[in-house]
This record gives structure tokens, C-alpha cells and sequence, in this order.
């Protein structure tokens, strides 16, 4: 990522340096003054979710409302309540066991934390980052997704409407103010979105040693055992993968599924789509890919597919033609056995495409997904518990939910990659301790010191009889 010099970037400076100003000028917030910040964030989502519901259907040109409600208001303000009610337990000092005198670690924010968010949850995904920054007592700058062009206009009035800009301030615009808002001097830089955009952001960060979390998404496989509820597994997995259309960063992105239940899965599959989505086409809770470039893109790994003579699987029960809609709405697809040199098993999917890999044993899932790179997801679907602890142990992704999709994420524990599909986490007091400064403090205590001079006879014996086994 080259460096630029916008009429932005100036403005951009301006902003980090009256937070940084404010930082520095008043004493740290307390927990109280922190709880008051995540009540007004809360208060906003509550007056403002039809506006939120409205704006996020206009950019991706159909979308679920109920949907949005869910996941862009519902999630975030429960997010909300959870940090808010654990903030001071979280702020107090930890003792830290010491022969002598007293220590301790001090959590110190760290100044202004800059995030930078994806476009498939507009909302949530910018409120999930403020919950930790700001748990933590900074003060942060927000670079929301261009994708989202309504969306981020409301959430520019919404959040100058309700926090001053040396608080939070929301920044909107194109890929060249991104680029100039990755090489600020932040003090710390949270990143969601894909990979290969994850690496310029590094790169960009590094020029002022900006320490970053970055939650990048990647290939997250999902795993049929044998000892497995076949249909409960491929209804939380067919849904788990048709939530927002795919466009979702821990949907399951290939499936493995024992060679000889491959048939029934489908059957299952399409049992599932029928069930809950009887029509697509002007279904109000099938959502649309968010635009014409991303629709191309799959419409493309299928085509590929196709020419390759992957056999294609699609689950449209009610047989609609999308050949003419005012949307970006794709036929969900289930793509059998693909091979790796194919682009739909390179990428992150994002869509509803579903690629089924038949196996025979479980070893070969774990070498397969460990000769590729280290996804952000893992979901073991089964009964056994050897088999369960087989894949658990030999098998690295940034969390794993078992029988079941997702849903690690959402229940406090720290979320994030490792390796391709990210590094550190945050959210709940993951995040806390990620956007804080565990500062170690010590107080002495009167006592003899041998580290210093004169070296005497009697401080030789004392050394000498301290260094044993």
C-alpha cells in the first residue's frame, strides 16, 4: 500500500490529534464514565433501528429485516449490556504473586484506537469494536465500509447526534481515505475484513509500529461424523451458510461429509431450503448479495465449476428464474467434490455456495484442512468423543463450535484468527485486555540488596547458597 497524501488525510490527522489532545488532557475514565459511553451507544441502536433496518435494505438492495434487527441491533446492544455490567471487575488492578513488596498489573488505556469494518454487518460490526475499545477507555476513530453508502451516512448523523468527535468519529469514504486511515499513528488498529486487504493494512500499520488485530475471515470447514444427527447437522449448517446469503465472515465455506452419506446430505439440504425458504426470488428473508461486482464474482466460481464438470446442486424449491429480478439474489448452491485449483476452494466464499467434500476417514479432514491455511471457524458435527478430541487437537482455527455454526462468537469468549484468518482477539474482556495496556507496577520493600556492590564475603555465601536445584 503506497503512500498518498489526500485533502482527507490532513482532516484525518486533525481528528487523531483532538482525541489524542483530549486523551492526554483528562484523567482516565472511570468505569462509571465508560458505562455512560456504552448506555448512549445502546440508546442509539434502540431510537434509531428502523433507520438502521432501512439503510442497511437499501445498500445491499434486499435484505432481511428481521434479519438486521437481529444481527445489527439486537446482537450489538446485547453486547452492550454484557460489557457494560462486567467493566469494573474488569478494571481492577491484579495482584501479582511476589517474594517480596507488592506488584501488580494496572490496565491503562492505551490512547485512541482506530477500526476499520466490513460491509456485511454494517452496524454490528462497528459496535462490536467500540464495545472493547471504549471498555477499555479509549477514545476511537471508525473507517466504515464504502459498500454501504446509506448506511454509513446514518451512522455519521446518528453518531454526531450523540458523541462528540474527540470521543468517536466516524469516517466514511472510498479506498483511498482507508489507505490514508491505516497509515495514522494510531495506538492501536482493529481490521475486519478480507486477507489480502488484512496485509496492506499491516503494512501500512507497521510504518509507525502500530500494533493491529486483524479478523480476516478465511475458509471455515464444517465436518459430518459419521456418529452425527445427519438432518439436525445439515439444517444448522444449511442455515448457518444461507444467514445474510453467506455474506457472513464464520459461515461454514465447505462441508466434509462421509462418501457414503453424500446423497442423503443433499436430500437433507434440500429439505431444509424448502422448508425454510419455500421461494427465494422475493422471499423477504433471503437476502441479496451486496452488489453487482461480489454477484459476478460467484456467478463466476460457478461458471468455473461448471466448465471443470463439478456437478452443481441447486436448492431452489420453488424452481424460480433469477434471470430478470431487481436484486442481487443467487440460487443457493451446493458445488460436489471441486478441486482445490478450482477459484471457489482458493477464496472466502461469501455467498451461497456450499462445496461438499466426500471422505472416507477422519484423517484425511485433518490433513486437508491443515495442508491448507488456518481458518477462522471450525464446526465438528458428531457424537464421538475420540473423534471429537481427534479433530480438537489436531486441527488449529481461530475458535470452533461443536454441533453447531457460529455460535462460538457470541458468547463472551475471545474471538479471532490465527494465522491467514487473523490475529489477536477481542470482544468482551478479550477486547478489554486488547485495547488496554497491562502496565506491570512494583512497590519495593526495605530490605538487603545483593545486586549491588560491595560484594562481600557474607552476600557471596547468601548467593551461592541461593543457587541450587
Amino acid at each position: 500500500m503506497s503512500k498518498i497524501e489526500l485533502p482527507e488525510a490532513a482532516g484525518l490527522r486533525e481528528i487523531l490529534a483532538r482525541q489524542r489532545a483530549a486523551y492526554l488532557a483528562q484523567d482516565n475514565w472511570t468505569a462509571e464514565q465508560r458505562c455512560e459511553l456504552l448506555d448512549r451507544l445502546a440508546g442509539m441502536l434502540v431510537d434509531h433501528q428502523e433507520e438502521i433496518i432501512e439503510a442497511a435494505a437499501a445498500d445491499f438492495g434486499h435484505r432481511s429485516h428481521d434479519l438486521t434487527r437481529l444481527m445489527d441491533v439486537l446482537g450489538p446492544l446485547g453486547l452492550l449490556k454484557q460489557t457494560r455490567a462486567q467493566i469494573a471487575e474488569w478494571m481492577k488492578p491484579k495482584q501479582h504473586p511476589t517474594e517480596r513488596g507488592e506488584a501488580w498489573i494496572h490496565y491503562q488505556p492505551l490512547g485512541v484506537v482506530g477500526i476499520l469494518t466490513a460491509w456485511n454487518f454494517p452496524v454490528s460490526m462497528v459496535i462490536m469494536g467500540l464495545a472493547s475499545a471504549l471498555s477499555a477507555g479509549n477514545r476511537a476513530m471508525v473507517k466504515v465500509s464504502e459498500y454501504n453508502p446509506k448506511s454509513a451516512e446514518l451512522m455519521q448523523r446518528m453518531f454526531r447526534a450523540t458523541f462528540a468527535e474527540d470521543e468517536i468519529a466516524i469516517i466514511t469514504g472510498g479506498p483511498e481515505v482507508g489507505q490514508a486511515f491505516c497509515g495514522l499513528p494510531f495506538d492501536h488498529l482493529l481490521f475486519t475484513g478480507a486477507s489480502s486487504i488484512g496485509k496492506h493494512v499491516m503494512r501500512a500499520a507497521a510504518d509507525n509500529l502500530v500494533p493491529v488485530t486483524l479478523e480476516l475471515g478465511g475458509k471455515s470447514p464444517a465436518i459430518i461424523s459419521r456418529s452425527a444427527d445427519l438432518k439436525a447437522a445439515t439444517t444448522k449448517i444449511m442455515l448457518g451458510k444461507l444467514m445474510n446469503a453467506g455474506q457472513v465472515c464464520l459461515a461454514p465455506d465447505h462441508v466434509f461429509v462421509p462418501e457414503e452419506m453424500v446423497e442423503d446430505f443433499i436430500a437433507a439440504a434440500r429439505e431444509v431450503v424448502a422448508r425454510h425458504y419455500p421461494t427465494l426470488k422475493d422471499n423477504p428473508d433471503y437476502t441479496s448479495v451486496i452488489n453487482a461486482r461480489h454477484f459476478e464474482r460467484l456467478r463466476d466460481y460457478l461458471r468455473e465449476a461448471r466448465e471443470a464438470g463439478v456437478e452443481l446442486v441447486e436448492l431452489n424449491p420453488a424452481g424460480e428464474d433469477f434471470s430478470r429480478q431487481p436484486h442481487h439474489k443467487l440460487t443457493p448452491t451446493l458445488l460436489l467434490d471441486p478441486g482445490d485449483e478450482l477459484k471457489v476452494m482458493q477464496d472466502e466464499i461469501f455467498g451461497p455456495l456450499l462445496p461438499t467434500k466426500p471422505y472416507r476417514r477422519i484423517q484425511e479432514v485433518v490433513s486437508y484442512i491443515n495442508a491448507h491455511p488456518r481458518p477462522l471457524g471450525l464446526y465438528y458435527f458428531g457424537n464421538d468423543a475420540a473423534e471429537e478430541k481427534f479433530v480438537l487437537d489436531r486441527t488449529v482455527s481461530g475458535g470452533v463450535t461443536l454441533n453447531d455454526v457460529a455460535k462460538h462468537a457470541g458468547v463472551g469468549l475471545p474471538f479471532g484468527g490465527v494465522g491467514n484468518s487473523g490475529m489477536g482477539t477481542y470482544l468482551g474482556h478479550a477486547g478489554f485486555v486488547t485495547f488496554s495496556h497491562p502496565k506491570p507496577v512494583y512497590r519495593t520493600e526495605d530490605g538487603p540488596d545483593l545486586t549491588r556492590p560491595p560484594f562481600n564475603e557474607q552476600v557471596r555465601q547468601m548467593v551461592a547458597a541461593m543457587i541450587k536445584r
